[in-house]
């Protein structure tokens, strides 16, 4: 009698994995193949898909990257220092995972507008246009990711403590040695999480995109905004193989992170 709690837990558990996430990303790959390969590779070839694939792999790499130098930085500054406004800093990072994407796109849109923003206006005197461009796409899907390598690297940080750190110090290592030789291996593995959610977070931002790039066919249609556009054109075939293509890009980034730490523990324990 004990055993068929957890057991029941477990069916129930797995039951709603499968109807919320397995079960529904099961059927864009199964409608993306529903005629044979031949579709997929048709929709691949059409230069408007393409062009938006590039322009999601810019804006998401971009965005890894620089949360990435900027989540390091700041997990540093809220778990090792104390300062005024450290509980503000913190909670403006989590701003963009409370705030609706749309919202971010028309905050964005307020700010570095060429015609209004208050940012916008003096950039565009100067020949840059961030709104309807790709930097204003950057930017949005930056912000959209911001919070995700910072939280995954906190938690780290706080577990592994500072006499490593120190002790590194006492002996004369500078801040940059610590860093590398201490601090960065110690948080390696919550690092390259961030990282692959912010990557499987920045390629699939819709709302803020849409709003600041126009959505703007052949300039700044992003992957989302065109399986949106096939879909709603009814080149279900198109939409679903370009849908496909986001999820594996997110499912074996999490896959190949998964086996690599399942590898490493085996050859530590």
């Amino acid at each position: 009698m004990a055993r068929r709690g957890p057991v029941a837990l477990r069916v129930v558990v797995i039951a709603y994995l499968v109807l919320l996430v397995a079960w529904p990303v099961s059927l864009v790959f199964t409608g993306a193949f529903a005629n044979g390969l031949a579709p997929v590779i048709e929709t691949f070839r059409d230069p408007l898909v393409l062009n938006a694939l590039r322009l999601t792999a810019i804006a998401a790499g971009w965005a890894v990257v620089l949360n990435t130098v900027f989540g390091v930085g700041v997990a540093l500054l809220l778990v090792r220092r104390t300062f005024p406004g450290r509980r503000l800093l913190a909670a403006l990072v989590d701003l963009p995972l409370a705030v609706s994407p749309v919202v971010v796109g028309l905050a964005i849109a307020l700010v570095y507008g060429a015609k209004s923003g208050w940012l916008g206006v003096p950039l565009a005197n100067v020949g840059l246009d961030v709104i309807y461009s790709t930097p204003g796409i950057v930017l949005a899907t930056t912000f959209i990711a911001l919070p995700l390598v910072i939280r995954e690297i906190i938690p780290v940080l706080e577990e592994v403590g500072t006499e490593q750190e120190q002790a590194a110090r006492s002996l004369g290592a500078g801040p940059w040695t610590t860093f590398r030789r201490i601090t960065l291996p110690a948080i390696r593995w919550g690092l390259i999480y961030g990282v692959v959610l912010c990557l499987a977070r920045a390629v699939g931002e819709f709302g803020a995109v849409k709003v600041v790039s126009g959505n703007l066919i052949g300039r700044t249609q992003t992957a989302t905004l065109t399986v949106e556009e096939l879909y709603m054109n009814f080149d279900r075939e198109g939409a679903f193989a370009v849908a496909a293509a986001l999820a594996s890009v997110s499912i074996i980034a999490i896959a190949i992170v998964g086996l690599l730490r399942a590898r490493t523990e085996r050859r530590t324990s």
